[in-house]
């Protein structure tokens, strides 16, 4: 039976057989508050796992695409009276995951949602290229056209349980990654 972790993992196994998922090499997990300083320890997290795991060439990339899913996540899937500093914070609402294998590395962001990421229009994400919604005129809403641009590919997926919500993950291609990665 598969774990909540593997199922929401599954679409990142799509078109693998399973004798090309390699072992899980290392995770690792934080719990943000529901506050935007949240985005700044999301991104110091991302570079000190990705410097205890030797990945220096990935930090760039991997922290800036943490950077931009706990940004929308903060936005458009915690509620507004969850974000001030006096709002009780019981249950935390968005977790950053990273997690290693030796051809690829995954950055995920959990919050509390059921819908749909968010493009910069506001409309939910479909299966259009992000490229084709960039405005360049624009000040703010390229957060999911960043991770395009960053990541091998991303993706998300509905969570069922307690808490309920939704993972929204970049995948990042390690070296020698070249049979069993997956395509763009």
């Amino acid at each position: 039976m598969a774990t909540k972790g593997q199922t929401v993992l599954e679409p990142l196994w799509r078109g693998h057989s399973s004798s090309s998922h390699d072992p899980l090499s290392g995770s690792a997990t934080c719990i943000l508050s529901s506050h935007y300083e949240a985005v700044g320890t999301a991104r110091e997290f991302a570079q000190t796992t990705l410097a205890s795991w030797q990945l220096p060439r990935y930090c760039d990339d991997v922290t800036l695409v943490a950077s931009e899913l706990v940004t929308n996540a903060l936005r458009h899937a915690v509620p507004s009276r969850c974000r001030t500093r006096s709002a009780p914070s019981d249950e935390p609402l968005v977790r950053l995951h990273l997690m290693r294998w030796a051809s690829r590395l995954v950055c995920a962001v959990r919050d509390p949602s059921l819908h749909a990421p968010i493009t910069e229009d506001g409309s939910a994400y479909g299966t259009e290229r992000l490229a084709d919604y960039a405005d360049d005129d624009a000040e703010s809403g390229r957060g999911l056209f960043l991770v395009e641009a960053f990541s091998d590919s991303w993706g998300w997926e509905t969570v069922e349980g307690n808490p309920s919500g939704k993972v929204v993950w970049a995948l990042f291609r390690l070296p020698g990654a070249g049979s069993s990665g997956m395509s763009a």
